[in-house]
């Protein structure tokens, strides 16, 4: 899943006012050249049978003058004057023809209004929909989306995508709230109650005042202290405040460094990891961040893939961007489920993960720390069994 929720925003061609000004002004080009047929159509009736009327021998005549009007205007005045109506060549239009004119217009208001209204329909949908969505979301309902109409405006469609991923935030920040809440207050509960318990053993005298007692305590107190910290960071990070510290350094080497900071229980696993990595690929990023990001995912495999035996890490460049992918071998996780990996406190399985070890935050802080520098963590399960960790990170500079 990506930190982002997945809501592809469509790329806009034609803004709101170009998309509307288009239509209408089609409406009216369309509206005067039917007006102007009709009027052409009009005068062509009238000509055609006028010229019906007239003796043979007199209509070829006239045709044949009409070629060439002033090779024998004389004759020509003369059968007009015998066989048309005077007022027929009057300045201006005809009483009949404005009478046309204005049946032309009246015609074509209804139509005019019907193609305006079925224009402007998508746009109208458009709004409906998000604010029907708005609306429902106010009344506590984060799961509301707007439905996104294919014939709407690239703006307003785009608009609406936006809409549907903040909403999707709101939704995830809402469960995160309502899940982590009982959470945080046990994560925080549990080594703060064994720090006390053992001090006041010590006052009580249950336990020596020894240098082994007080490291016991120090240590449920760095847990408590890392797990303030990683709240704080990932505060930070939804915040957009997150500092970074990029420079360009190459990827293949802080791989190699994590896994050498991991080799131990890597070993004590019996995990064979295999590194594929092009020469040369370097990323202009923040170097501990990143690294950060890698031990997260390396130790995540440890804790819930090492039956699996194998560990790939794998890097591909593109254009603009660099993959890196973290696979194992190990049971992989549900497909309904993948979407919720980054989610703060969450787990698979809680019972597993609490004999492993760890709070549920790490997942969460990579994907943040992915995000804070333009990129993305997304989870898939792999075929034949496994789960593919795939970071996506901009190259930069």
């Amino acid at each position: 899943m990506k930190w982002q929720w997945p809501f592809a925003r469509r790329h806009a061609h034609a803004p709101l006012w170009q998309w509307v000004g288009l239509r209408m002004s089609a409406l009216a080009v369309v509206t005067v050249l039917v007006i102007a047929f009709g009027m052409w159509l009009r005068f062509a009736i009238w000509d055609i049978a006028t010229l019906y009327k007239l003796p043979p021998a007199a209509r070829q005549e006239m045709l044949a003058l009409r070629e060439d009007p002033h090779s024998n205007a004389q004759r020509l005045w003369q059968l007009f004057e015998r066989y048309y109506d005077v007022a027929d060549f009057l300045p201006g239009l005809a009483n009949r023809d404005w009478l046309l004119l204005a049946a032309l217009l009246i015609a074509s208001i209804p139509i005019i209004v019907v193609c305006g209204l079925l224009a402007s329909r998508p746009l109208s949908r458009q709004f409906s929909n998000v604010a029907e969505a708005a609306r429902r979301i106010s009344e506590g309902d984060f799961s509301a989306r707007a439905k996104v109409i294919p014939s709407a405006p690239d703006e307003l469609a785009s608009f609406a995508m936006d809409f549907n991923g903040m909403t999707a935030q709101l939704q995830q920040y809402e469960r995160e709230v309502r899940d982590s809440s009982a959470m945080l207050a046990h994560e925080l509960r549990t080594p703060l109650n064994a720090a006390m318990g053992r001090v006041q053993g010590m006052l009580d005298q249950v336990f020596p005042c020894s240098d082994e007692q007080l490291q016991m305590v120090h240590r449920q107190l760095e847990q408590i202290n890392r797990l303030v910290g990683d709240l704080h960071l990932l505060s930070m990070a939804r915040a957009n405040q997150l500092m970074l510290e990029p420079h360009t350094f190459p990827i293949d080497a802080l791989i190699r460094e994590r896994l050498a900071w991991l080799a131990q229980p890597l070993q004590a696993a019996q995990m064979a990891v295999e590194v594929r990595v092009p020469g040369g690929v370097s990323i202009s990023a923040d170097r501990d961040r990143i690294g950060q990001v890698l031990s997260v995912l390396i130790d995540n495999a440890l804790r819930y893939a090492a039956a699996g035996k194998r560990l790939l890490i794998e890097v591909s460049t593109g254009a603009s961007e660099v993959l890196i992918c973290v696979s194992d071998r190990g049971p992989g996780v549900a497909p309904e489920l993948l979407s919720r990996m980054v989610d703060r406190f969450w787990r698979a399985e809680d019972s597993r993960a609490r004999h492993s070890g760890g709070s549920g935050l790490g997942l969460s802080i990579a994907a943040a720390i992915c995000h804070a520098h333009g990129g993305a963590l997304e989870f898939g399960n792999r075929e034949g069994g496994g789960l593919c960790a795939r970071v996506r990170l901009p190259r930069g500079t």
